[in-house]
Order: C-alpha cells, then structure tokens, then sequence
C-alpha cells in the first residue's frame, strides 16, 4: 500500500475548519446504475442536474470499476480493500467473513461516528420476518457500525421496513429519499457534538423491479414503456436525495471539509428482455428474448415477471458505448459512475486513472490519517491521495477482478478477460484480449495479434489468484483458517461454498507440489 503523507499534509492545511486533520467521509453507492446513466455523460431523456453539479465542483474518475460485476462482492470490497473472494463474500447470498479487517471499524477506532444506512446484503439473501436483525451476526453493528438503518434486501418506493440497530421499523416514501434524509439527521447530531463522521448509504435503486412516484415517471412516459420510465424515476429520486445531502452539509457548515464519494455497485440492466419459464429443476432461462414485444407496455417491471416470466431490458442502454452489462466482466459490468467530491482537499477536474473501490479503504487510510494497520497486510488496493491532486501517467500495479467462475486482468491500457458461465459446469467461454483505450466498446479482440501481451497478463492473473485463493481459505488470519460463519443451513450457499472452497483447496495444493 502508498502511502503519501506529505500530500495529504498539503491537502489539509489548507482547510479552516475546526475539524483540519479528520475530514467527515460519506460514501454513496447505487444498486445496478449503469456507468451511462447520468446527465453529464449525456445519457437521453433523462436529467440528472445534482450529480451533474457534482461533477463540475470535484473529481469526476471515467475509469472507476466495481471491485465485482455483481451486488455483495463489491460491497466486501468497499469495505476491506480486498477483493471480494478474499473475504468469504464470493458471490450474492455469501456472508462475508467476520475476520476481515473493516473500513468501518477503522474509523470507528480513530474516533468518528460510524453509521450505515440502507441496503446491507453483506449477511444472506433471504432474511425470515425481519429486515436486518440485531441476532443477525453479520449485521452492520458486528462490523463497525456504531449505528445502522438498514435492511438486507431492497425497498423501493411506497411502504416498507428498515431495521434501527435491530429494531424494525415501518416507512413511507421513497427508499432513497428516506435513507438520505435519516443519514443526514444522524450526521447533524454529530456535527452538533462536533464528532467527525463515517457514514455509508447504500441504495437499493435503481435495482430492478422498479417503482417511482407517477411524478417521476411522468417525463418518459409515451416514450419509452413503464419499466424503463420507473427505472429512469428510481435515478432521478436518487439524484434529488444527493442535492438534499450536499445542501444539508452545506448548511451544516461542513461541505468544505467533507468527502462524499459517489459510484455504484456494478454494472447497470440489459436492454434486452430475459424469459423465464418453468419452475424449480424445470426452470428455463430464455436470453435473449423479445417478450417485451409480446405485453402489454404498460405492466411494471414487476406485473411483467409475475405474469408473464418477462424480465425486461431498459431502453435507452445503460451503459452507453461500453460493452455488456450487470456480470459481465467487459467494461460495461464493471466501470462505474464516480465522482469525489471534497471542495478542502480536490480541485474539479476529470481522471482517466484507472482505480476502483478496492482502493476506497487504503485512499481513506491516508486522507483521514487512520491507522496504516487497521487494513489486513494483503489488500488489492492502493491510495489514490495522490490522484485526488494531479493524474498520474499510469497505474504501477495491476488490478484483478474474479467472481462466480469469471476474471479479468487490467494493467492501465491492456486487459485479459474470461467472462462467468452462468450455465453452469466448466467455464467454457475464451480469453479475450483489450485495449480499453483504443477500443473502448471491446470490439476488437487482440489475443491472436499479440499473444505476447496475453499471455503476460495471464500469467499475472494466475499468480495473483492464486494469491486469492490462499487467501479465502484463510491464509490472510490469524487464525489461519476461515472460522464457521455462526449462521444457520442454506443449502443453495452452501453447496456454492463448498464447491468453490473445494475447487481453491486443489489449486493451491498443486501449486504447493510444483514448488
């Protein structure tokens, strides 16, 4: 890990606030927004005039990826600087490990207020008549979190429940406006005793089925059908709550020295349909479909699935010229839209350095001065204090992305890509080879020009998994073993677990004998 104390040094002393060496942090993530999907990337038909302003006053990062091409990976990413395989948080439903080292236990240690508010998914997938509760022993509180409203699952528009450190509780509105409004209660009463703050706000939108207000759909109706209009409504209530937010910090008098970091969880929703048919061992998946073309325009994302087995895709395309989309591990699955805004700290500018939520934690270990060993010694990150003041000519270290049976390799211009087969069984799908630089959209797959580059970039994959491997079997702790979870059976996590764990175990024992 960098680290750059002189920078960091030159950064603050120039803030005047009260608080000089201990910046408020805030980290806002959506849930499947694609990197496409705002108005300063010119996405159509759709505004987004806070997260715009946002982007003019602080660092706009072109090349920010998800830690994952999917939901509970990146989170464990965010929060441990490791990539997600390290932490037990292999894919959807898994748990990550309570023996990982915490962003939020960090600053909790340097004295901040710590809270997080919205969706979680960090603990199961199918929680039984409670949003989040305080037994759960991956709730937010045994990781962190001095304080938590949140749930494991999404809520959206209308009435729902959230949990208040274990205790349900009943709202109404819209899920994003609620959860920044109460975010920022909870920051206002530690401002007015004067306590720095980490706060976390996870959305559960614009993740699919989709529900906005008639008010915000109103705009796109008669132009695209009701689920692309909900789904475009979901961005614009985010986009009014991130205005609540800054405005509120302002008035709070604490913008200046606050850091608000904004991006999302992976890529955003196809635009085209998937057809379900079927149940249980007899489910089919039809990809892609046309089965929007065959309902009513008018159902909701949700009445298309219920009656009809119809997942629909979005129009316009989530992610503009990118490639692919949620689990893929082209760019369009992976890149994110991402802005740091910290007026104290960041002049506005646009990056092109490629980093990513590994790199949140070690970033904040140097910004806010936390201490250098509350990250475990084998991290994927690296501080990006550096980039918050000028652009660096290129990134000294690769980054790698697994998850779900797929990987990608990306050293600055080049990558090395085998996306997941979801069909299960062996991966079956190519290597393929990019330059993201020269061909953005992915194309044009190089391995057969250069296979030089390819097979450098493979081999620095393969040796970095192995690393992950080691390490999601426990390598990385004290204990050096992965301690049982404390939950109770889930036959479809466990028998994913197993086979995974089972398939590392062989690989790092066959690289032990050829040694």
């Amino acid at each position: 890990m960098k680290k750059f104390p002189v920078l960091v040094h030159v950064l603050l002393a120039t803030v005047t606030n009260a608080q000089i060496d201990r910046p408020n942090v805030v980290l806002v993530m959506a849930d499947d927004m694609g990197w496409a999907q705002t108005g300063y990337y010119g996405y159509p038909l759709m505004k987004t005039p806070n997260l715009d302003d946002m982007a003019r006053n602080g660092l706009r990062m072109d090349r920010f990826y998800a830690g994952a091409p999917s939901c509970t990976p990146t989170r464990a990413s965010v929060l441990t600087g490791r990539t997600n395989d390290r932490t037990g948080a292999f894919r959807v439903g898994h748990s990550i490990n309570k023996q990982e080292k915490m962003l939020s236990t960090a600053f909790r240690e340097a004295g901040y207020a710590t809270a997080h508010f919205g969706k979680w998914h960090l603990n199961q997938t199918r929680p039984i008549g409670h949003p989040l509760s305080a037994d759960d022993p991956h709730n937010p509180g045994e990781l962190g979190f001095d304080y938590w409203l949140s749930a494991t699952n999404g809520f959206d528009l209308g009435e729902f429940e959230l949990s208040r450190n274990g205790t349900r509780e009943q709202f109404q509105g819209d899920g994003s406006e609620v959860i920044v409004a109460e975010a920022v209660k909870y920051i206002g009463r530690q401002v007015a005793q004067n306590k720095p703050v980490f706060v976390v706000i996870w959305y559960s939108a614009p993740h699919g089925p989709w529900t906005a207000s008639e008010e915000d759909i109103k705009p796109f109706l008669g132009k695209v059908d009701r689920t692309s209009a909900n789904m475009m409504g979901e961005i614009i209530a985010i986009d009014r709550s991130i205005g609540h937010l800054r405005k509120s910090l302002k008035d709070m008098g604490v913008a200046d020295n606050t850091l608000v970091w904004f991006t999302s969880d992976n890529g955003g929703t196809p635009n085209v349909d998937a057809l379900s048919r079927g149940k249980g061992e007899d489910r089919e998946i039809i990809y892609p479909s046309n089965c929007s073309d065959e309902i009513d325009p008018n159902l909701t994302s949700l009445e298309a699935r219920t009656l009809h087995g119809c997942y629909r895709g979005v129009d316009p395309d989530s992610t503009g010229h990118l490639r692919g989309f949620k689990k893929d591990f082209y760019e369009g699955g992976l890149r994110e839209p991402t802005i740091v805004e910290w007026p104290a700290g960041i002049e506005p500018r646009v990056s092109n350095f490629p980093s990513g939520t590994v790199d949140m934690f070690p970033t904040l270990i140097d910004v806010a001065g936390l201490n250098p060993d509350s990250i475990n010694a084998v991290h994927d990150g690296i501080s990006l204090a550096e980039v918050f003041n000028k652009e660096p000519a290129r990134r000294d270290e690769p980054m790698g992305f697994r998850a779900s049976g797929g990987w990608m390799w990306l050293d600055n211009d080049w990558k090395i890509v085998k996306n997941s087969d979801y069909a299960g069984g062996a991966n079956k799908n190519p290597y393929e080879l990019y330059n993201v630089i020269g061909d953005p959209s992915e194309q044009q797959n190089l391995i057969d020009l250069y296979p030089e580059i390819a097979t450098r970039l493979h081999e620095q994959f393969r040796q970095w998994s192995l690393s992950v491997s080691r390490s999601a079997l426990g390598a990385d702790y004290p204990e050096g073993r992965v301690l049982p979870t404390g939950r109770g059976p889930d036959p479809v996590i466990d028998e994913r677990r197993a086979t995974r764990i089972k398939e590392w175990t062989e690989e790092v024992r066959a690289a032990a004998a050829s040694e």
